[in-house]
């Protein structure tokens, strides 16, 4: 826990000290309670200006994203300054551990609301709407940088992407699996024998383009959050992703004015002229994606690598979206979990 780091403010304010001329402190400083995979702090920075910001804590390993390459996301982020992409302005890099005990970036703070769980109550249906449409515009803002323009080449030219992510998920799976899993074997399998040509137009991937990643002032995006996962590659492993967790009954997509899914991909298709195509495969991909991440974080709880309740919860979404892959890829008859439920209870 960040609040276990003594001195925490004299430290930063020591560090800031290098950063900035002149005097600084840190006022209002506090520990985000919000997502799973890095620690995050607020505060303000007061010098000759003052400017608020979020530091971005490298999370104690093992994590539940791994590896968890600080370095490799401030390089990202620094490159879309001035692209289209609404990504938070990053200023600082501290690699070095030496002043928190881990690696940490800073990065201006974006106003906004994040809706994550809650559907926006004061929001006209017409603004509902328009929300949508601004995350479909975001997306394809995100596929369509000009990844030598914005130096971003060093990321690799992506071709094998869709290989990576299988392999990458796979090993995941192994490394934390505690015994046969039949259902996650079964839709790997599956996707392996069912795997399309790659999307020819490779582009930035961002990697979680999930609706609890954007904010919004008003109706209008005003960032999109979280770039760890984010690559070279298929455009269209960001479509999956978003689609599934469109099915969600939680944050905007749960508004009874959001638009549906085929609508958001329209707007998305207009945007960046992507064509959207073996949709049930590249669910399929995200829902095992997304059922290993949940199995990651059950076995760093079951191992009491974390106390996490919300690892247990997540937990018991494994089989679900299990299922809901092997059904996308013609699989209907019902296989076995396996071990996927952590055992230990707080």
């Amino acid at each position: 826990m960040t609040s276990a780091i003594p001195d925490l403010a004299e430290r930063l304010t020591s560090w800031l000290c290098t950063q900035i001329p002149g005097d600084v402190r840190v006022e209002g400083l506090d520990r985000v309670d919000f997502g799973h995979s890095a620690e995050m702090l607020t505060f303000t920075i007061v010098a000759a200006e003052t400017t608020d910001v979020v530091l971005r804590l490298r999370p104690r390993p093992p994590a539940l994203l791994e590896p968890y390459d600080l370095p490799r996301q401030f390089r990202i982020l620094s490159a879309l300054s001035g692209t289209a992409v609404r990504a938070p302005k990053v200023l600082w890099l501290e690699d070095s551990g030496d002043v928190l005990g881990r690696p940490f970036l800073v990065m201006g703070r974006v106003p906004g609301d994040v809706y994550e769980m809650q559907a926006p109550e004061r929001v006209t249906d017409a603004g509902i709407r328009r929300m949508c449409e601004g995350m479909a515009e975001q997306l394809a803002a995100v596929h369509t940088v000009d990844l030598a323009a914005a130096g971003l080449e060093w990321l690799g030219d992506g071709c094998d992407h869709l290989d990576r992510e299988i392999a990458h998920w796979a090993d995941e799976m192994h490394r934390v699996q505690r015994g046969p899993l039949p259902a996650l074997e079964r839709l790997l399998a599956e996707l392996r024998a069912g795997k399309p040509e790659q999307y020819p137009t490779v582009t930035l991937v961002h990697g979680d383009a999930k609706p609890g990643n954007f904010a919004f002032v008003g109706d209008e995006v005003s960032a999109l959050f979280d770039w760890e996962l984010t690559d070279i590659g298929d455009p269209l492993t960001d479509v999956g992703w978003m689609e599934l967790l469109w099915m969600q009954p939680v944050g905007i997509t749960s508004h009874p004015a959001a638009i549906g899914i085929d609508e958001f991909l329209a707007h998305y298709q207009a945007a960046s002229g992507i064509i959207p195509r073996n949709r049930p495969w590249y669910r399929a991909l995200n829902a095992f994606k997304m059922a290993v991440i949940c199995l990651i974080g059950s076995m760093l709880y079951d191992s009491g690598a974390s106390d996490d309740e919300r690892f247990v919860l997540n937990a018991h979404g494994i089989s679900p979206l299990t299922q809901l892959g092997l059904a996308e890829l013609g699989v209907t008859e019902k296989l076995d979990d396996g071990p996927v439920l952590p055992s230990r209870r707080a």
